[in-house]
């Protein structure tokens, strides 16, 4: 399938853990493409979501987004933490020391044939840790790029963000928003479906939030970098590799003072991107 613009009604999942964002998708009206690389998360959404699958507004695709042409690849999956299954062993070994993980040998997905299949979705959430960048490169492959994309941003070091924004910048995006993903199962977001009826929604656990002109404010690319200027100093201060979290003393300070302050200390971020229309 073709087209020079991208299919409005239409939602790329990428990442699909339990279906906590394609759930609020579908709820929005949207078709939704979900991928996942775990077997048995894809299983259990096949349960989850075994009507919408019959009615064709949910399709599921088996396997991890690879764009180095081997038919399989190695994931690792951790057993007590769903949300950390990855293909990139870097990722893997930031999370040992919080969990075991077990690898699996599973098939590949060609991103880019994907997209040629179904279509250039409006909205791309991308969370795949550690494959994010290999979607996105993806769509250099096509004539049309989706409005609105997300994905997570790197906590590591802060050239890498500049680095992601350089590759949104020459797919022709050109607003950029900083949402903090910590305490997303506690929001709510009143906003109108894709029929026009109006919906209040409260996000699951692990949820990504919303989406497009639900989230903001939207920032030039300087605007935003400065924004991960700031979180970056945060990250370096009581982020993962910082004194803090490494010693049990430091992991209390840090507890004790985002309870205080009444928020999460440093947390996570998405990074939107909006391509605006000319």
């Amino acid at each position: 399938m073709t087209s020079t613009e991208p299919i409005g009604d239409l939602i790329y999942d990428v990442g699909l853990h339990q279906g906590e964002d394609t759930a609020y998708y579908l709820a929005m009206g949207y078709r939704v493409v979900g991928f996942e690389a775990d077997a048995l998360l894809a299983d259990a959404c096949r349960h989850r979501f075994d009507s919408e699958i019959a009615d064709g507004r949910f399709t599921l695709v088996e396997g991890a987004v690879d764009m180095s042409g081997a038919a399989t690849v190695t994931f690792f999956r951790d057993p007590k933490r769903s949300m950390w299954g990855s293909t990139n062993v870097t990722w893997v070994d930031r999370n040992l020391a919080s969990g075991n993980h077990e690898s699996v040998t599973v098939a590949t997905v060609d991103f880019a044939a994907e997209l040629r299949h179904t279509g250039v979705p409006y909205f791309m959430k991308v969370d795949i840790e550690g494959a994010d960048r290999q979607c996105i490169e993806s769509l250099r492959t096509g004539p049309v790029v989706p409005t609105f994309v997300s994905w997570e941003s790197d906590k590591r070091e802060f050239e890498n963000v500049v680095a992601e924004f350089d590759l949104l910048e020459s797919l022709g995006y050109d607003r950029f928003a900083v949402i903090q993903q910590a305490g997303m199962e506690r929001r709510e977001v009143e906003t109108v479906r894709l029929d026009g009826r109006s919906i209040c929604y409260r996000f699951e656990p692990h949820s990504s939030g919303g989406f497009g002109a639900d989230v903001g404010p939207w920032l030039s690319r300087d605007q935003a970098l400065a924004r991960y200027r700031d979180i970056f100093r945060m990250y370096r201060l009581v982020g993962d590799e910082s004194v803090l979290r490494r010693s049990r003393l430091g992991r209390i300070v840090r507890g004790q003072s985002a309870r205080l302050l009444r928020k999460p200390l440093p947390g996570w971020y998405d990074t939107h991107a909006r391509r605006s229309v000319r």
